[in-house]
């Protein structure tokens, strides 16, 4: 099995992508399962083979804990971890390819708190990949699209797993916006060049951010992808198979 986590930033589409990747990876002949992680989430649009909703219900916790919903999530993310054991043993009844993790929508409560190092460490790091999803309405001028990197190279310096970069809803973005966030997804000195244009005042700081975003472009892919039409949806399957295979393609089912 290879566990493929979805993070991102709230609204970034990983729920959506989950359900799209998987239906993908079945269409395609893949065995693939979607396991739901987010036990605040009141809908989803795919219907889970794990769901974390089993064993912890937000609603349930604010009521015998006398919390808010965000004390809630917070407790509700901490009791992930409690409940490895049980996860573990659901995914013991599966044979599949690829596990799915739909991860909560506050992407602090799995990649800064404890559940979310606790589950990766747990099933094996070795067989995991972080694939951080990039919101294109969050990364509109270079500065933000900057910060997009920034944030997940820190997710998988705290996670300590492999990352791929994901710019979702492509489908939702102006041509030319799309055609200037992969160029700066894909040649860092073009990103730089852009900040400088945008600021000097803050070049030395500029600086320090190229640099961390150019040590990850040896090991992390970026991948344009909608999660409605499918586009991107072979890179990704691709960028996955050559972390973990070597490029060679699954036996199709």
């Amino acid at each position: 099995m290879i566990y493929v986590y979805f993070i991102g930033t709230a609204g970034s589409g990983k729920s959506m992508l989950t359900g799209s990747f998987n239906e993908w990876c079945k269409r395609n002949g893949y065995d693939s399962i979607a396991v739901n992680l987010d036990p605040g989430a009141k809908k989803i649009p795919y219907a889970p083979e794990i769901d974390i909703r089993e064993w912890i219900s937000l609603d349930e916790v604010m009521k015998e804990y006398e919390l808010g919903p965000n004390g809630a999530q917070i407790l509700c993310a901490d009791m992930l971890a409690l409940n490895i054991k049980e996860l573990e043993e659901r995914l013991g009844e599966y044979r599949a390819d690829y596990v799915l993790f739909d991860t909560p929508g506050q992407l602090e409560l799995f990649a800064f708190r404890s559940a979310g190092k606790i589950i990766i460490d747990q099933l094996g790091k070795n067989r995991s990949l972080l694939a951080f999803l990039i919101d294109p309405s969050l990364a509109t001028t270079p500065a933000n699209f900057a910060s997009q990197l920034l944030l997940s190279a820190t997710a998988q310096f705290r996670l300590e797993a492999p990352l791929i970069n994901i710019l979702t809803k492509i489908d939702m973005v102006d041509g030319e916006m799309l055609e200037r966030m992969k160029e700066w997804g894909s040649n860092p000195d073009a990103l730089y060049e852009e900040l400088m244009k945008a600021s000097s005042l803050y070049s030395r700081m500029n600086e320090g951010i190229l640099t961390v975003i150019k040590e990850m472009e040896a090991h992390t892919a970026f991948i344009p992808l909608s999660a409605e039409t499918w586009e991107g949806m072979e890179d990704l399957y691709a960028s996955i198979q050559n972390l973990f295979y070597g490029g060679e393609d699954l036996e199709r089912k």
